[in-house]
């Protein structure tokens, strides 16, 4: 599909190119030339090194094969532990790696028995199991690292809820995130860290431990921060 996309996208660019003799049509000419060239090697273009002009030639023809890839092997519950001893894992591992992408290990069975016990039964069946964690909660992490994803938490008597965005977003941003009105009003961040709060227990305690902060327009968002948006519109 992206050789076609790519073909087709060269027809017409290549001939504007000869009628007007542009320099700059010429080097998308050139940039399309050679991610068609590696595409017809069987690779994906996100395997492909581009620079950054590069990249904007072939950005608008939102190609299938630039975009993250996730492989989730499925093993069985003996090699949950430990993927890496079971030979095709290893030989999908080495694909996935080949073409730039993630791989992450997933045991349906052991999933579908997790789904339908309490999460304290579900605890102790992980543990017995030697895994400290779900193959659904590590597909989500894989799936927003992939993405350059992070979430932050505004918490209040009526709510407590989790807010998606991307990484190296600033303060004003995040508030944007929840409210457009938030981000043009934004006067500061009041942030403590999750990790914080569920070791000293409540905000209280953080702020009696001095981990309490207030930040400005500058500040950038880290992962599992809980914030207190100050604005005025």
């Amino acid at each position: 599909k992206d050789e076609d996309v790519i073909q087709k996208a060269l027809y017409k660019i290549e001939k504007k190119a000869f009628a007007t003799n542009d320099s700059n049509l010429k080097k998308e000419v050139a940039t399309l030339k050679k991610v068609l060239d590696h595409l017809k090697e069987g690779k994906l273009v996100n395997s492909l090194s581009l620079d950054t002009d590069e990249i904007s030639h072939i950005k608008p023809l939102n190609l299938i094969t630039t975009k993250p890839m996730l492989y989730v092997a499925n093993v069985s519950e003996e090699d949950i532990v430990d993927a890496s001893l079971n030979p095709h894992y290893n030989a999908l591992k080495t694909f996935a790696e080949s073409n730039n992408s993630t791989i992450i290990s997933v045991s349906a069975k052991i999933e579908s028995e997790i789904a339908v016990l309490e999460d304290e039964d579900k605890k102790i069946f992980m543990e017995d199991l030697g895994i400290s964690e779900s193959g659904l909660d590590k597909l989500i992490k894989a799936s927003y690292s992939l993405l350059d994803l992070q979430t932050f938490f505004t918490a209040g008597k009526k709510e407590v809820r989790a807010w998606t965005f991307k990484k190296g977003y600033l303060a004003p941003q995040c508030a944007g995130v929840i409210h457009t009105d938030f981000e043009k009003g934004f006067i500061r961040a009041e942030v403590m860290k999750y990790d914080d709060f569920i070791e000293l227990g409540s905000e209280q305690a953080v702020k009696d431990a001095g981990k309490w902060s207030s930040e400005g327009k500058d500040y950038l968002m880290q992962d599992g921060d809980i914030v207190l948006f100050r604005f005025n519109v």
